[in-house]
């Protein structure tokens, strides 16, 4: 085996993973390779560390990926029949520092999915087995999000800020009562409520439980998350999904929705969202994202009305549309075009990498205007 062909198949099995390999990141792992031969594993494990991990957060797929193809290359196969699709992740077998093997039980086998195809694919085109995956990397995402100022003062260097008189006398007890030293305070910062809205009607199913995943991950994710479904009714699920195992979770949540892939009045949702919930305070100073494609059985005036309501208490409203990314797309839909005046960003979320793209949108202070995407539908 030369050093091209190692370096080609092993760039081959982290593209498959996920991860970026650009072709001149290959062309200077050959030359590593030539510079340290393909026989000593941990030569080897270094060289293409050097030449391929260009984001901290390839680290550990890279680890896992290393020890399987290396295993694989030991047990005498062909570079060229070790593909992505051939292995599962499991991260945990490979310590960190990747000198650690593969994990000793047999029943544990190591191979990573394609996850770049799976970032790629439809909701609606998932099985079974593909949605368990997608919740693992969705656990993998950052809903960071903007801070707010809070009315709570807190203790600062900052000469620009407030006087703390309470304090600055405080500390001049230790010298005679003399204020050597002004103490100072501002206010604190803390991170804005997330508050998800996803739409469980008959025509959201194929993307409902993608959706509730999503939502899942957030809440474990993140602090001040609140999540709601609309359907026929306005469904509360916060508590639900604070579930650690994601399993139980999901299973909590759509225990407590009743009105799974019925009818959707969204407009009436909200309408009681804003009166019981929203305007009264999680919604104010918020972001707000509903996930929905805008079809709904009510009144298109009431869903603009309480979407103009809601625009007016949250910081930024993100309307996340699966269908989006049908080519043609237009949001006709008369929900859909009553609620778009009102939104703040209007994305895709028909896969795992808009998904990746709204957590994004979400950490993005910047407020887009949704009117003029109205018109022009992109």
């Amino acid at each position: 085996m030369t050093a091209e062909r190692m370096a080609v198949a092993f760039g081959r099995v982290l593209r498959g993973a996920g991860m970026r390999v650009p072709l001149d990141s290959v062309v200077t792992f050959v030359q590593c390779l030539d510079a340290v031969g393909i026989t000593d594993r941990n030569r080897v494990y270094w060289a293409a560390h050097s030449a391929l991990v260009r984001r901290p957060e390839d680290r550990e797929a890279f680890n896992v990926a290393f020890a399987v193809f290396w295993e694989r290359l030991s047990a005498g196969d062909d570079p060229e029949t070790i593909g992505a699709e051939s292995l599962t992740l499991a991260v945990d077998a490979e310590d960190g520092d990747g000198s650690g093997e593969a994990n000793d039980d047999p029943a544990v086998t190591l191979r990573f999915s394609a996850t770049e195809t799976l970032r790629s694919k439809d909701f609606a085109d998932y099985t079974t087995d593909e949605l368990a995956e997608a919740q693992r990397l969705m656990a993998r995402l950052r809903f960071a999000g903007s801070p707010r100022q809070s009315q709570r003062l807190s203790p600062s260097r900052t000469r620009t800020a407030r006087v703390d008189v309470r304090r600055t006398v405080r500390s001049s007890f230790a010298h005679l009562g003399e204020p050597v030293r002004r103490e100072w305070r501002e206010p604190s910062e803390k991170l804005r409520r997330l508050v998800v809205l996803l739409d469980v009607s008959g025509s959201m199913e194929p993307y409902a439980r993608a959706f509730l995943r999503f939502m899942h991950a957030a809440m474990v994710g993140r602090q001040r998350v609140e999540a709601f479904t609309l359907g026929t009714r306005l469904t509360r699920v916060t508590r639900e999904l604070t579930h650690r195992d994601p399993d139980k979770a999901l299973e909590r949540a759509s225990r407590q929705v009743a009105d799974w892939s019925g009818g959707t009045r969204i407009g009436e949702c909200l309408r009681n969202f804003n009166d019981r919930w929203g305007v009264r305070g999680l919604a104010r100073g918020a972001i707000v994202v509903v996930l929905s494609d805008g079809w709904d059985r009510g009144n298109p005036e009431m869903l603009g009305e309480q979407m103009h309501r809601l625009a007016r208490v949250a910081h930024r409203v993100v309307w996340v549309n699966p269908l989006k990314v049908t080519p043609g797309y237009a949001p006709l839909a008369r929900g859909m075009a009553a609620a778009l005046p009102h939104v703040d960003a209007f994305v895709e979320g028909h896969s795992l990498a808009a998904l990746e793209h709204l957590t994004a949108v979400i950490h993005d202070d910047a407020r887009v205007d949704a009117r003029s995407m109205q018109r022009t539908g992109s």
